[in-house]
């Protein structure tokens, strides 16, 4: 057993790559992955914030925020997935 730690999650292949964050308390964010650490600590460039709904918190509007160069912490990230490949599903299906 080697003392070095290693991350769970491999974040490499998203490096200059388009991701969708999920933090903790229900904010979520868009941008160009540029760098992370073993701790999951993020840097964004060209990030966009979605808004929440005032009456809903739970709720995400199409409102967002241009927060351009940003630090997540690691401890805040809850969900990190590419945005290619992935879409919005208007109508349940069930």
């Amino acid at each position: 057993m080697s003392g070095r730690k290693e991350t769970v999650l491999d974040l490499a292949k998203f490096v200059d790559k388009g991701v969708q964050v999920k933090l903790t308390g229900g904010r979520q964010v868009t941008g160009t992955l540029k760098g992370y650490d073993q701790l999951l600590n993020l840097v964004l460039d060209e990030a966009v914030e979605f808004l929440r709904d005032p009456d809903d918190p739970l709720q995400i509007t199409d409102q967002t925020r241009h927060l351009g160069f940003i630090v997540c912490r690691g401890t805040a990230v809850m969900l990190v997935s590419p945005t290619d490949g992935t879409e919005v599903i208007v109508d349940n299906p069930f």
